[in-house]
């Protein structure tokens, strides 16, 4: 094990604080580490293996499709790509899809389809994206400026002009901003994950849907972590009752490997014409296999599932000792603990159970088809953590 932590120190740029842990393999909700240790996953790769470990019918369908082409360039059409576009678009009602490899570029795409809109509609002085305070929408310098958290800018100076934050809840600071501002799209979380795990207030959501329609202004809903069942509904923005203008999302669509989409309603769906936008590895016909697997499967009795995993989780942990409270979404939970979270997380650890964090809560991203029991004896050893 230590031959791997040491290679990898030598020779892996030192973006990542890792654990001292070496993951071999696994299967479903269970890992093994290089030295044999086994753990149950409660992050699943920051949201993304959907289905779990080494999934059987992902399985199928990448392995089938890397034996007939793994890659051609977006010149030509590959089956894959087709049928998730069509698959996404029949779930949703949007119209067509833009393709990327992550959730930075999904929203990349976003907001170039928010900026040509308005510079057509209204002129190009409409540039401004509004996004919320302590929201998280990627790494990318001009994702780093949507982000709405002022710790992620302060080192990449200057950022892509042309950004806003207002705070979360705070109907009347948006309508403030658009009166004082030339608005082309605002961009938020349903529940900010980065951010704590904070679920969105319902009436605040519908009030910015109703804003942004009453100004035509596009409203742009960043699924990366919510999306792909894991609030409990397709996508998180349908616990709300709203229909964005434009719907982003990566990390649970590929089951893990790297896709991003881009969602265009009516309203936006000729936005972009030949040559305004692209992408070599869009589309990729390997990981679009994989995630139409996946997303044909995430159907309403998983979603179900989901739910009630979610109301146990959440029942479990309220009035847990050392536990202050219990936030989120579907199976995607916060947990706000009586002492550092880093130390919780590292108790879990030592005890068999991989959490994340998230601000100063432990995190929880289970896969969406975690087993119950698997579920039950996480959520005992995370009790026990919290409490010790």
């Amino acid at each position: 094990m230590q031959d791997i932590i040491s290679l990898d120190r030598s020779y892996v740029a030192g973006t990542y604080n890792r654990f001292p842990v070496v993951i071999d393999h696994g299967k479903g909700s269970v890992v093994w580490s290089r030295d044999g240790k086994r753990y149950i996953d409660m992050g699943s790769g920051i949201g993304v293996t959907a289905f779990g470990i080494a999934d059987d019918e992902w399985q199928r369908a990448v392995t089938e499709q890397l034996s007939r082409v793994q890659h051609m360039s977006n010149l030509y059409y590959t089956e894959p790509c087709a049928r998730l576009a069509a698959l996404l678009c029949e779930r949703t009602g949007m119209k067509k899809v833009f393709f990327a490899n992550s959730g930075a570029e999904a929203n990349e795409c976003a907001i170039k389809v928010a900026r040509k809109y308005a510079a057509e509609k209204k002129g190009a002085e409409y540039s401004t994206i509004v996004t919320l305070e302590n929201s998280f929408h990627g790494r990318t310098l001009t994702t780093l400026a949507a982000t709405g958290q002022a710790h992620y800018h302060e080192l990449f100076q200057p950022l892509t002009p042309g950004f806003v934050h207002t705070p979360a809840g705070n109907i009347e600071a948006l309508r403030e901003i658009v009166s004082t501002h030339k608005i082309a799209g605002i961009l938020m979380e349903c529940v900010q994950g980065e951010g704590g795990v904070i679920a969105m207030d319902r009436d605040y959501v519908k009030a910015v849907a109703e804003l942004a329609a009453k100004e035509d202004i596009l409203l742009m809903i960043d699924e990366v972590q919510t999306g792909n069942g894991r609030t409990g509904e397709l996508y998180a923005y349908m616990n709300y009752g709203i229909s964005p203008d434009v719907v982003t999302t990566a990390k649970g669509l590929g089951g893990g490997l790297p896709i991003g989409a881009a969602l265009l309603s009516e309203k936006v769906e000729c936005v972009l014409g030949f040559g305004d936008h692209g992408s070599t590895y869009g589309g990729n016909p390997v990981c679009s296999a994989g995630a139409y697997s996946i997303l044909s499967r995430i159907d309403e009795n998983l979603l179900a599932d989901v739910r009630k995993k979610s109301a146990y989780v959440f029942e479990s942990l309220k009035d847990a000792e050392g536990v202050e409270s219990v936030s989120g979404l579907g199976l995607m939970i916060g947990i706000k603990t009586g002492k550092p979270a880093a130390e919780v997380v590292k108790k879990c650890m030592e005890n068999g159970v991989l959490c994340l964090t998230a601000k100063d809560k432990v995190r929880l991203l289970p896969a969406l088809n975690i087993p119950m029991e698997v579920l039950s004896e996480a959520v005992e050893i995370i009790k026990k953590a919290c409490k010790e």
